[in-house]
C-alpha cells in the first residue's frame, strides 16, 4: 500500500514539473486541434450516424439517456466556468507572487477542486437535476431531442478520439520521458531503454483493441449508468495495458504478463486515478503522463 501511495504522489509531483507540463500542454493542443479540424469536416456524418442509431431506440430510453447526458454536460460546463472565474479574479495576482511550477500546481489544484466541488453537489442533487432535464425533454418535440442528443454524441466521439490519441502519443514518447525522469531522480538505478520496438507494437495493439471494443459497445452508450461503467472500464484498461507495458519494459527489460499480475491491484488503481483526469476537459491532457510516471515509480519500487 505504501508503494502505491508513494507512486501516486510521485506521479502528481512529476506532472507539475515545468518540462512535463509544457510537453503535456503542447501535445494536448496539437492533438485537440487536429481532431477538432477532422470533426469539422466529418461533423454531418457523425451526427447522421448517431441519429440513425437513436431512431432505432424507444423514446423512453432516448429521453432518459438524454437527461443523463445533459446533466453530465452541465457539470462539465460548471467546472470549466468555475475554473475560469477563479483565474479571472485571482490569476494575475498569483502569477506575480508564485514561481512557475507553483503556479502550475495551483492551476491543477483549482481544476481538481472545481470538479470535486460540483461533484459533491451532483452527488446529493443528481436525482433532482436529472428529473428537471427529464421534464424538459418531455416537453420538447422528438426531432429536437434526437438532433440534440446526436450532437452530444458527436462531441463525445471527438473527445474520446482526443483522449485515445493522447495516450498513444504519450506511450510513443515514453522512452524519452522515463529516461529523463530516471536521470533526474534515479541516476544510479539500472533501467532498460532498448525496448522501444516492443512497446510501440503493444501500443498499436492496445489502441486497436480499444477502438474495436468502443465500436462494439457503442449501442450501450444509450443505456444510463451502463454507459458510464463501460466508458470508465475501457479508459482504465487502455491506460493500464499500455502504460504498464511501457513501464515494465523500462524497469524490467521485458514485459512479463504473469509477473505484472502480482501487482495488478496497484496497477489498476493507478490507472483508475489517471482515467479520472478524462472527466475534466483541458486537464485530461495530464492523465496519460500521470499514469505513465506513477506506474514507472510503482514497478521500480516493486523491483526493489
Amino acid at each position: 500500500m505504501q508503494d502505491f501511495m508513494d507512486a501516486v504522489v510521485f506521479g502528481f509531483k512529476e506532472i507539475l514539473r515545468a518540462n512535463t507540463m509544457k510537453f503535456a500542454m503542447m501535445s494536448g493542443i496539437v492533438v485537440s486541434t487536429v481532431w477538432l479540424i477532422i470533426g469539422m469536416f466529418f461533423w454531418d456524418s457523425l451526427v447522421s450516424f448517431s441519429s440513425s442509431i437513436i431512431s432505432l431506440l424507444p423514446f423512453s430510453m432516448i429521453r432518459s439517456n438524454g437527461a443523463w447526458m445533459l446533466s453530465t454536460f452541465l457539470w462539465l460546463q460548471l467546472v470549466l466556468i468555475t475554473f475560469a472565474l477563479i483565474f479571472a479574479f485571482f490569476g494575475n495576482m498569483m502569477v506575480e507572487k508564485m514561481e512557475r511550477e507553483k503556479y502550475a500546481s495551483f492551476s491543477l489544484l483549482v481544476g481538481i477542486l472545481s470538479a470535486f466541488f460540483w461533484g459533491i453537489i451532483w452527488f446529493f442533487k443528481s436525482d433532482y437535476i436529472y428529473a428537471q432535464f427529464l421534464k424538459l425533454l418531455t416537453w420538447l418535440p422528438f426531432e429536437t431531442i434526437e438532433k440534440g442528443l446526436a450532437n452530444l454524441i458527436g462531441f463525445y466521439i471527438i473527445y474520446t478520439a482526443i483522449i485515445v490519441t493522447l495516450i498513444f502519443v504519450t506511450s510513443l514518447f515514453s522512452g524519452k520521458l522515463l529516461s529523463s525522469v530516471k536521470e533526474q531522480h534515479f541516476p544510479y538505478d539500472q533501467m532498460y531503454d532498448d525496448n522501444e520496438e516492443q512497446t510501440i507494437k503493444q501500443t498499436f495493439r492496445d489502441t486497436a483493441i480499444f477502438t474495436v471494443a468502443s465500436v462494439v459497445s457503442f449501442p450501450l452508450l444509450f443505456v444510463p449508468i451502463v454507459n458510464f461503467i463501460i466508458l470508465v472500464l475501457l479508459w482504465v484498461w487502455l491506460m493500464k495495458d499500455t502504460f504498464s507495458g511501457d513501464a515494465a519494459a523500462f524497469v524490467f527489460g521485458k514485459v512479463d504478463k504473469e509477473q505484472l499480475k502480482e501487482y495488478r491491484v496497484g496497477i489498476w488503481g493507478i490507472s483508475f486515478i489517471g482515467s479520472l483526469f478524462n472527466f475534466i476537459p483541458v486537464f485530461n491532457v495530464f492523465g496519460p503522463y500521470f499514469t505513465e510516471l506513477a506506474l514507472f515509480y510503482y514497478l521500480k519500487e516493486k523491483r526493489g
